[in-house]
């Protein structure tokens, strides 16, 4: 019997056919195609401008350095490394803030406490498919005159107040990773309502070029391609379809799942979309051995906070996510899974 996997990126045939175009048209590098991908995911998420990147990491430190964001910025541990050390690419300080226990979110009320005068942003990370608490992050940024760029990775298509993430903030950041809600392969993109953030970023992924060949600002070769755009158009108008079968696997589990210590969370002002269903599970290890023994994929996001890493080096003390970082599990959500491998995996998980 086939394993069942933890993740599965859905590529169909109108992908395929797209990519087929590309090729046959024969410009490969940015160009039209990356245009319409854009301007459809800016209308997706309801902003006046998206800028296509090569992957999430870059989305974060082009959004980082085109604000000059060179203090210190608000971050939780709890996350990819990634929302981390595009803080330090940008040459400013990562400030630690601990997690709601509920959410795995960025607990407000730590992020208002270590607020200094050398804070220059705050960075919520929509983890596992779960909005943060927008409200209160968006009110601690404006009594401090501060930024915030949102770490939207993990939550196309999530929603706050039924406003999706990544349009809140001065920034928001998107990966397409295969493992992604919706991918382009490797790819990444920012969303922004400020023309001239727009303006910045888009130069600085074209080597700082605001016209050929005229270099007005330090950059990179940030771009995406045309493949990857052409794969990202038609995976966006899959999205919806691809969200509401991750929720409707979520409700079966969360009706079905027993002896585990905590099912995910939902609050009742938010659409969760599910790039990771986590369980909180006690004797972890034991647990693991048991689903691997049965065929059930699994991941541990994330066994070691950011601010334990070796290249980091930080003294925080942060109670929930060393709690979490030892106790979470979690369990296949995507949309490539059938009814039998919704029921496999409950009967592994309750046979504990």
């Amino acid at each position: 019997m086939k394993n069942v996997s933890i993740a599965k990126p859905l590529i169909g045939a109108e992908e395929k056919k797209a990519v087929n175009a590309v090729l046959a048209g024969g410009m490969l590098a940015q160009g039209a195609q990356v245009a319409e991908f854009e301007k459809r995911f800016a209308k997706y998420i309801g902003t006046k401008h998206a800028i296509a990147t090569s992957n999430g990491t870059t989305a974060l430190m082009m959004a980082l350095n085109s604000l000059n964001i060179k203090r210190e910025v608000l971050v939780p541990s709890f996350t990819f490394i990634a929302s981390v050390t595009s803080i330090l690419y940008a040459g400013a300080k990562p400030v630690f803030v601990d997690i709601d226990p509920d959410t795995y979110c960025m607990d407000p009320k730590d992020a208002k406490k270590k607020i200094t005068k050398k804070t220059s942003a705050i960075m919520p990370v929509h983890l596992y498919g779960q909005p943060c608490e927008m409200d209160d992050i968006m009110d601690l940024a404006t009594r401090n005159d501060i930024y915030v760029i949102e770490d939207a990775c993990q939550s196309h298509g999530a929603q706050y107040n039924k406003k999706k993430t990544g349009s809140f903030g001065d920034a928001g950041c998107f990966s397409f990773y295969p493992t992604k809600n919706m991918t382009t392969g490797e790819g990444g993109m920012v969303t922004t309502d400020n023309d001239m953030l727009a303006s910045r970023i888009k130069a600085y992924r074209d080597h700082g070029q605001e016209q050929r060949y005229w270099h007005t600002s330090l950059g990179y070769n940030f771009r995406m391609t045309n493949i990857n755009a052409a794969i990202g158009i038609e995976q966006l108008k899959k999205l919806n379809k691809f969200n509401s079968t991750r929720i409707k696997n979520a409700k079966y589990y969360n009706k079905n799942i027993e002896n585990v210590e905590m099912t995910p969370f939902e609050a009742p002002n938010v659409k969760h979309v599910y790039h990771q269903y986590t369980l909180w599970v006690d004797e972890r290890d034991q647990f693991l051995q048991h689903l691997s023994a049965r065929g059930i994929g699994y991941g541990v996001y994330y066994p070691v906070g950011a601010h334990e890493q070796p290249v980091v080096k930080s003294k925080a003390k942060l109670k929930w996510t060393k709690e979490a970082c030892d106790h979470v599990v979690s369990i296949p959500i995507h949309a490539g899974l059938t009814k039998k491998d919704l029921e496999r995996v409950v009967a592994a998980v309750n046979s504990f």
